[in-house]
This record gives structure tokens, sequence and C-alpha cells, in this order.
């Protein structure tokens, strides 16, 4: 079994690509087709593929037929707003759909609706996908490099979500010692229990209807199956989180998709070196499903991920002081795509009680649709929240009134009704492109002791306009000290 090395978390300079160089390029063979179980394998002149067929009773979307290298992708369905939220004053555009494969190389990826695509947008914009347009209901595009991307007819009226994954590597069977294995078809365990040395293996294909409780050392969460927790009611799931991590040392989650989750869905609490690669989130079905939140934890890496949420994407907690080490600290979020339908992005502060949220760094992201406050820091409880960097990240704005908020609050969350402490937070080389709107930048401290201090803004972009001191976005309260702009 494979270990995840400490110093992954500790290097800001980190290759989290590496996995897409394992595979060889004696597997470019032209016109080679694999066939291997439930999944197979078309080779191309330009590249491979690896595909899942859909299992027997998953209902397929009737909105997208999807054909990569011109073999067929099944296409999944994913909810939004079930009771009670339904018909509330939310629009999230009605189920989507979402799709898995793997690739090396190039491939072509043909899609074909009922819709019209002629005004298609392909997010994240950074890409810069180009798309060949057949005919009013027919599109074509390359992908040189595994990506995940929203195919958006209509914004957020039901896209096509695509994840085109690197050539997995992983390779488990039935029966192979310490392996929780599921293959391809429906699967309902309800709750599976994870324990030291221990793979959970979803392959491609499988649709397994479960939260997982993984608690000790050394465990794995693999595989490109679905982990589905859409039969739930709100907040009534077996375990409380799709996968709740606890106590546990040395945790990674990679490659599989989660569906419908009925509360937060991967939750690290007082556990350390947890690893978070290449994780796909279909959610916004019901209320507090956030996407990941580290709880009193340490050395956390997310990357590669995608996440759509109605509830925070990305909510970093100090709920308790039960651990030795109950610090939120040496977090890494990186190389994704984000997007809420209702809370924040990045929610840092709420439900605190740690002495230390800190060394915090979030990087390259893109951020396609937002509703609430993207990036809200605001600590309670006397915790220290600093040396926080924010950088490279593409943003997609629609109007939106509040960008960056930095405040120290008392709220319904707290005990000791005190505010906290914000130290040092950069924010760097940001663009907000889309839409007019306010897109505030709110900074204002508690009081003399608990305000806010050393925050940076460099090169930071709104609507083409560089933010400074002056900007109409900026909002500088009472008891903040050492404000700097570099641009």
């Amino acid at each position: 079994m494979k270990t995840t090395s400490k110093t992954q978390y500790e290097s800001i300079k980190a290759d989290t690509n590496h996995i897409r160089v394992l595979v060889g390029v004696g597997i470019l063979i032209a016109g080679l087709i694999i066939f291997s179980g439930q999944s197979w394998g078309a080779a191309t002149s330009a590249g491979k593929i690896v595909t899942y067929p859909a299992p027997a009773g998953e209902v397929s979307s009737s909105d997208y037929q999807v054909q990569v290298s011109d073999q067929k992708i099944d296409t999944y369905m994913a909810r939004v707003l079930d009771p009670p939220f339904a018909g509330k004053r939310w629009d999230y555009g009605g189920s989507y759909s979402f799709a898995n494969f793997d690739m090396s190389g190039s491939v072509v990826v043909r899609i074909t609706s009922k819709r019209s695509l002629r005004n298609v947008v392909i997010r994240p914009q950074s890409y810069g996908i180009k798309t060949t347009l057949g005919n009013d209901h027919t599109l074509t595009l390359t992908l040189d490099r595994p990506l995940k991307i929203s195919i958006e007819p209509d914004g957020r009226k039901g896209p096509l979500l695509l994840f085109a994954n690197p050539i997995e590597t992983d390779s488990y069977k039935a029966g192979d010692e310490n392996v929780v294995y599921f293959g391809p078809g429906v699967h309902k365990p309800e709750k599976i229990v994870m324990g030291s040395n221990q793979t959970l293996y979803l392959a491609g294909g499988a649709v397994v209807k479960a939260e997982v409780l993984a608690k000790g050392t050394n465990i794995r969460i693999c595989g490109r199956g679905i982990l589905d927790g859409s039969d739930w009611k709100w907040r009534t799931g077996p375990v409380g989180s799709l996968i709740a991590i606890r106590n546990s040392t040395d945790v990674e989650i990679n490659g599989i998709t989660l569906r419908g989750s009925s509360h937060w869905s991967i939750v690290p609490k007082n556990s350390k070196r947890i690893t978070v690669r290449n994780v796909k989130l279909c959610n916004s079905r019901v209320q507090n499903d956030d996407g990941i939140n580290p709880c009193n934890s340490q050395d956390v890496l997310i990357t590669d991920c995608f996440i759509r949420s109605d509830d925070d994407c990305i909510a970093l907690k100090g709920l308790d002081f039960s651990a030795e080490n109950s610090n939120v600290e040496r977090i890494i979020v990186e190389n994704s795509t984000l997007w809420c339908d209702r809370a924040r992005i990045f929610l840092l502060g709420h439900e605190s009680r740690a002495a230390f949220m800190r060394n915090i760094t979030i990087r390259n992201l893109d951020i396609i649709h937002f509703t609430m406050t993207p990036f809200l820091l605001e600590p309670g409880e006397d915790m220290r929240l600093e040396n926080i960097t924010i950088e490279d990240i593409r943003m997609h704005g629609e109007g939106q009134r509040e960008f960056i908020r930095l405040r120290p609050v008392v709220n319904q969350y707290m005990r000791k009704k005190v505010p906290g402490f914000i130290r040092n937070v950069l924010f760097k080389n940001i663009t907000l492109d889309g839409q007019p709107g306010e897109y505030l930048v709110q900074l204002e401290g508690a009081d003399t002791e608990h305000n806010v201090r050393d925050i940076t803004f460099e090169n930071i972009s709104i609507e083409g306009a560089k933010l400074k001191k002056e900007s109409k976005q900026m909002r500088i309260g009472k008891y903040t000290e050492k404000l700097r702009f570099n641009y």
C-alpha cells in the first residue's frame, strides 16, 4: 500500500501532477483496442481513453450524449434542491449531468444535446478550450490533457460537468488483502468503516450508496466509482458525512466522484497528513453539504479537485480542543475548480475554538460560480487567523455585492463570545471578471486588541481595474492596521 510523504505538504512548490507522467509513451499504439472486465480503452493515433459504463438501474442524462474519440461516455444525473429546499427563493438551474473518463494524449470530445449549444460557454474559461459547432445541437472540442470542465449552454441551468481523469494506475481486485472492493454495479452497504492499512476501492462503473468512516493510519479511498449519498434526506446519513476522517494519519482520497451529500461531504477531524486528489463533488441537493471541511487538522492537501456545492466549498473549522494539537494549520488548496450555489467558496473562522488557524495556502484556482462572499475570514473565540496566502485566482462574477470580507466577529457558533484576530494575509494575482457588480472588499477589526493587521493586496483586478486603497470597492473600517497595495 502506498503512503503519503509528509514533505509534500511542506513544499509550496510540490508537483501535484506527477500521476500524469506515469503513463508511458508505449500505450499510444494506433488502432489498439484493449478490453478488461467492465472497462475498456480505445487507442487512437492521438491518445488513449478508458471508459466506465454506467450500471443497470442508474438513470442516465437525457440532456447530453457524449463521445470521446468515437467511444460513448455514459452520463449521470445529480439533483439540486431536494425537499424541504425545493421551491424556496433559490434557483440553481435544475438537475445537471456529469460524466467521467480517463485519458492520455490528445482526444476529441463530441457532445450532442436536444438543447441548443449555439451559445455554449466552457468553464473555466482560463483553459482556453475552443469549440466547433456542427449544428445547433452538436459541438466538438479537443482536450490535450486531463481537465475538469463545465459545459454550459445556459449558465447554471443544467450544465454538463465533464471530468477527464488521468489514466488510473491503481490496480485492485475483489479478494485483495486489506481491500474493501466494490466492482461495477449499484451497491447499498449504507455504512463502511475503514481502519488502519486498509484501502476502499470503488471501481469505475460502481455506484456505492454509503457513507464512510475512516479511523486509523495509512488509509486509502480511491478508484473511479461514485460514492452516493442522495438516498438520505437532509442530515440523516448513517455517519454524518459522506467521508468522515476521525483521529487519523496518512489518509488519501483519490479519483472518486461524490454525489448528493446529505450533510458535510469530506471532513478530516483531529487528523493529519490528509490528501484529497482528483476528487469530483456533485452536490447542491441540500443545504449544509459543504465540500471539504478540515476541522482541527494539520497538513491537509486538496489538489486537482472539482467542487459544486450548495454550502461552502472549503470551510476550515477548529471545533474543539480534544486532540493533542487542535490547531488548523498547514492547509493547501490548489489547482482546482470551485462552484458554490448559495454560500461561500472559502470560509475561515466560523465554529472555531482552536488557538490558531494558520499557514494556509490557497492557489491556482478557478471560481466559476459563486453567490455570497467568496473569501470570508471571520475568526472568533480569541483564535488567531494568520499567515494566509491567496494567490493566482481566476473568478467569474455575476454581479455579486461582496468579494472579500476580513472581520473578527462574535456569532451564534461561539461559546466565549469574544472576537478573534487576523494577521498577515496576502491576496495576490487575482482577477474577477464577468458581469458588473459592487464586489466590495471589507476590512474591519472588532476593537483595539482584536484587529485586522498586515494585509497585502498585490495585483488584484476587478472588472479590469487594479484594486487600490481609493478604489470604489474598498471599505476600510476601524481597527485596521498596516494595509498595503502593490500593483
